[in-house]
């Protein structure tokens, strides 16, 4: 692992950590009038956590092994991971095309501590395919040869950074309970409700242009 590598993975990380339905998830549970909050939305991190290093360790390991058992496997790894990239980008671009009714963030009736884990699982594990920068976080401790042990930790810090945002608003839920419930409102608000996200040329054009060089990089790997 260099400087560089690390630094690249946690920048991936960064970037996936700010998941819309996670964060509005944690937000939601805090502003629930139930009687442990921050346990249950603990509950529901782990399981983001959970689900997260689990695919990341099975794709690590899997595609691992097809590099030392295919002739030229890391390259159609690199291939798979950046063709996987532009689909993605590509189909949120054209989303952004179109008006759309984004369906609200709700707790269902039987949410505690006890099924909050599986809910964060079952939350994280429908965005797993907007999780490209994971797959190209995976390709580069491929590529790069880092053994099995030291890549599945990198994956486990990984994980820690996705899930920061949602402990951050934990840690200030638990420790300024009035003041953030009323800035989780606002939050909520933004990303967790029942509303119409408008069309954006500007980001479909933007999301289209990063699409096309994760292409070019697929084509030329």
């Amino acid at each position: 692992m260099t400087p560089a590598l690390a630094a690249g993975i946690a920048g991936l990380a960064a970037v996936d950590s700010f998941n819309p339905a996670t964060i509005a998830g944690v937000a939601l549970i805090l502003l629930s009038p139930m009687r442990r909050p921050v346990a249950s939305a603990l509950a529901f991190v782990l399981g983001c956590y959970a689900v997260v290093l689990a695919l990341g360790t099975v794709v690590f390991l899997s595609a691992g092994a097809a590099a030392e058992a295919v002739s030229g496997g890391l390259v159609w790894i690199r291939r798979v991971a950046f063709a996987f990239t532009a689909l993605a980008l590509l189909v949120v671009a054209v989303r952004r095309l179109r008006e759309r009714r984004r369906g609200a963030v709700e707790l269902p009736a039987w949410f505690s501590p006890w099924t909050a884990a599986p809910i964060g699982v079952l939350v994280t594990g429908a965005d797993l395919p907007n999780a490209f920068p994971l797959f190209i976080a995976i390709e580069r401790l491929i590529a790069a040869d880092v053994p099995t042990g030291a890549g599945v930790r990198v994956l486990a810090l990984y994980d820690v950074v996705y899930c920061l945002p949602c402990l951050v608003l934990l840690v200030l839920g638990t420790l300024h309970r009035d003041r953030v419930r009323r800035r989780l409102a606002r939050v909520y608000d933004r990303i967790g409700r029942e509303r119409t996200v408008p069309r954006s040329v500007p980001a479909a054009a933007g999301l289209t242009l990063l699409a096309i060089g994760a292409g070019v990089v697929a084509a030329t790997a």
